[in-house]
């Protein structure tokens, strides 16, 4: 006990001694202390990258939400905008043809261009026409001032695009039979027309604006079957299917022919 104390007495009244060991502790901890601001700084990375994770999750999430809980449009409900595209753009300064714009202190005209005119479009020449022709009763065609019979100097035309809805019609075929009138016997039965489906319901230009619509319109089979039951025509989607498959068989050895 009395050298214990005599040590720490003694420690006590030498500094340089404790310096020392102080210094021996902070050389001792320096790996440690190193080590734990390594630790420190990868779990600032790690959490910054989860972060990052967690907001384009939620993004997502959000987008998957929108799809499936948003009104059905042709169009997407997420603004353009939104997406965040445009930046380039958006933060560029617009320039418009006919300008002059100074670009590194040196003026350069840019040439302007040719507008179009206003107006509406014309309808396509290759359009059949049908000719309305309106023309006065016959007690209209007096003249006001004078009373003298009013002459034909000309007509005024204006043209509108007009649609004929879907007709629906059935093609009935009736293949005469034929019999020699003295035996009664040798019955000869005209031939059927060539199908694409022998025996099939529908008519190659029903086939052709079915599949048409289904592939070149997006428009679905049971969309396309109830439009034919309002403008008359019941038939159920699965026989639209089934003649569609059918059409399909009987194009694959063309389609075959034409990838070769």
């Amino acid at each position: 006990m009395e050298e214990s104390g005599a040590q720490a007495v003694e420690s006590e009244a030498d500094p340089g001694a404790l310096i020392a060991q102080l210094r021996e502790e902070n050389t001792s901890l320096a790996p440690a202390l190193a080590h734990t601001h390594q630790a420190l700084t990868d779990t600032h990375k790690e959490l910054k990258h989860a972060r990052l994770e967690r907001d384009l999750f939620k993004e997502q999430l959000a987008a998957y939400l929108r799809r499936l809980y948003a009104a059905r449009s042709e169009k997407s409900s997420v603004r353009t905008a939104d997406l965040f595209f445009n930046e380039a753009e958006a933060q560029s300064p617009a320039t418009d043809a006919g300008v002059e714009a100074v670009v590194a202190g040196v003026e350069v005209k840019v040439p302007a261009h040719a507008r179009r005119k206003g107006g509406r479009k014309p309808l396509s020449a290759d359009l059949p026409r049908t000719v309305l022709r309106h023309e006065l009763p016959v007690a209209e065609r007096i003249c006001a001032r004078d009373g003298a019979a009013l002459n034909e100097i000309g007509v005024e035309i204006s043209e509108q695009l007009d649609i004929v809805l879907a007709t629906i019609r059935v093609l009935r075929h009736e293949r005469v039979k034929y019999a020699c009138p003295c035996c009664r016997q040798g019955v000869v039965v005209a031939p059927r027309p060539a199908q694409i489906t022998p025996k099939g319901l529908f008519s190659e230009g029903a086939l052709a604006h079915i599949i048409t619509a289904k592939y070149q319109d997006a428009l679905p089979l049971y969309r396309q079957a109830l439009i034919l039951k309002r403008c008359g025509g019941d038939i159920a989607r699965h026989t639209l299917a089934a003649n569609v498959m059918r059409v399909g068989a009987a194009v694959t050895p063309l389609i075959n022919l034409m990838r070769d």
